[in-house]
């Protein structure tokens, strides 16, 4: 069973569409033994930190969420909430990976947020979530803030500074752009996330 997280505030209908376009069925749900249960787990994310972190805590899936076992996606916010901090709303997030998410600096040549298609600085070798793709390949993005370089990161983009477009810790996956949005590009590294073993 491939599950969506459901706090009110993820895109998990574009995410299902995207998993129904590869042929798989994703339940929705905020049960936390369903998600315990799943075989993978999807992580969607649009919105405010400080206010989806709320909606985790009044659904209860602070503590489960930090406890999955399968395979495990977060999109967008959702990958800024696994990190330990982000500056929009001085919150604090799930902590599965130590990053801090930050904002991007004002820029005018430079707009915030970035919004549309970026490519890859660089892949980290071997990277099971990237398999088939390359650095030429371009994603979609939409966020003012983004998860700093650290040693968790699995793959990099240059946006007037370079930022985390993915990490990874363990079974723990996060990408900051939306696969769901970006073509076969994203359809690739949805169907490289289902055949992780």
């Amino acid at each position: 069973m491939i599950a969506l997280v459901d706090y009110d505030a993820g895109n998990t209908r574009s995410v299902r569409n995207a998993l129904k376009r590869l042929g798989v069925e994703a339940t929705v749900t905020s049960d936390p033994e369903v998600l315990r249960q799943a075989d993978r787990v999807l992580f969607p994310g649009v919105g405010h930190a400080q206010s989806a972190m709320e909606a985790l805590r009044s659904h209860e899936l602070e503590a489960p969420l930090r406890e999955i076992t399968a395979p495990f996606l977060g999109i967008c916010l959702g990958m800024q909430l696994m990190c330990a901090y982000t500056e929009e709303g001085h919150t604090t997030g799930l902590g599965i990976v130590p990053t801090k998410v930050v904002r991007f600096g004002d820029d005018a040549n430079r707009p915030v947020p970035q919004m549309g298609w970026n490519h890859f600085e660089s892949i980290k070798q071997q990277s099971p979530l990237f398999k088939g793709v390359s650095t030429e390949d371009n994603v979609y993005y939409v966020h003012s803030y983004y998860a700093q370089v650290d040693d968790s990161t699995e793959a990099v983009t240059h946006y007037g500074v370079e930022f985390a477009a993915a990490i990874r810790y363990q079974n723990y996956f996060g990408v900051q752009f939306h696969p769901e949005k970006s073509g076969e590009v994203g359809l690739k590294i949805l169907q490289n996330f289902l055949e992780l073993t």
